[in-house]
């Protein structure tokens, strides 16, 4: 997994924050993270990790592709589960290390392994015993 090629090093500070290229600040360990929101409703359905690869393929495919860092190896959002994520619109943040997928979902719509629409399916309560989650 290498942070290198279609994409050129990040620039300086004002490159980064006003220019019109895409220089992804890749981490030490050669991801950017990700976060994949349904392009329709806002709802956030995931949070992801891409490496070069990864992002090249999602902008040349137009569907999303991520790094599993449990598996180390890329993957295809819905290769298997039919719940491929075709992406409207990627936006970067202001020091481009972070991207977002506005995206709608194919197949059931499901984004999250264990069956659920998105992978934030519970919330924390705060209580006197601590804090407790609750599935929402």
């Amino acid at each position: 997994m290498t942070a290198s090629l279609p994409f050129p090093p990040p620039g300086s500070k004002a490159e980064l924050e006003e220019g019109s290229i895409l220089s992804p600040r890749f981490g030490a360990d050669g991801l950017v993270t990700c976060i994949t929101m349904d392009a329709a409703t806002g709802d956030i359905l995931m949070v992801a990790h891409m490496n070069a690869e990864a992002l090249a393929k999602t902008l040349e495919t137009g569907e999303a592709w991520y790094w599993s860092r449990s598996r180390g190896e890329l993957w295809h959002k819905g290769a298997t589960s039919g719940q491929v994520q075709t992406v409207l619109e990627l936006r970067v943040d202001c020091d481009q290390d972070a991207l977002l997928l506005k995206v709608t979902v194919a197949g059931d719509g499901g984004c999250c392994h264990t069956g659920r629409r998105s992978c934030f399916y519970r919330k924390v309560e705060l209580s006197s015993g601590g804090p407790r989650l609750i599935i929402d």
